[in-house]
């Protein structure tokens, strides 16, 4: 597990986008890859977020919402910024050999209510996180 691509999912919060690409990219690249998620800030992890992934079958419930602070950039192949708040990243994330800023909406700043914003993010998470370990997974190759 130490010689796997490791990658870091960064968001505002940690609360929502973050923790479900987070565990897209657990079940979708064990044994292809290391992941971490955390947020500018920490908080806590969005139920909303947590209902949406369990109706596709992924637990994340047990995640927990951790601040940027308590990584070090170095560690980490690959970073994804999902809030457009690649600005906001500590320059030494940005610099990492893969950096992404896949600027996706934030569900409780859209419709704190309606699950059928958490359902489209995820759903769009769900594609680029495929991708992004299929990427990896070729660069390793």
């Amino acid at each position: 597990e130490d010689s796997l691509p490791r990658v870091m999912f960064v968001c505002r919060a940690n609360s929502c986008r973050s923790q479900m690409a987070e565990g897209f990219a657990r079940a979708f690249g064990k044994s292809r890859i290391t992941v971490e998620s955390c947020g500018l800030r920490a908080s806590a992890v969005n139920s909303r977020a947590i209902a949406a992934m369990a109706e596709i079958e992924i637990d994340i419930s047990q995640h927990s919402s951790r601040c940027i602070d308590a990584f070090e950039a170095k560690d980490f192949l690959a970073v994804v910024s999902l809030c457009g708040c690649a600005a906001s990243v500590p320059r030494e994330w940005t610099e990492r050999p893969i950096f992404r800023d896949w600027d996706l909406d934030d569900p409780p700043a859209l419709e704190k209510d309606e699950p059928g914003v958490y359902r489209r993010v995820r759903d769009e998470i769900k594609t680029r996180v495929e991708q992004l370990i299929a990427e990896l997974s070729k660069n390793e190759n």
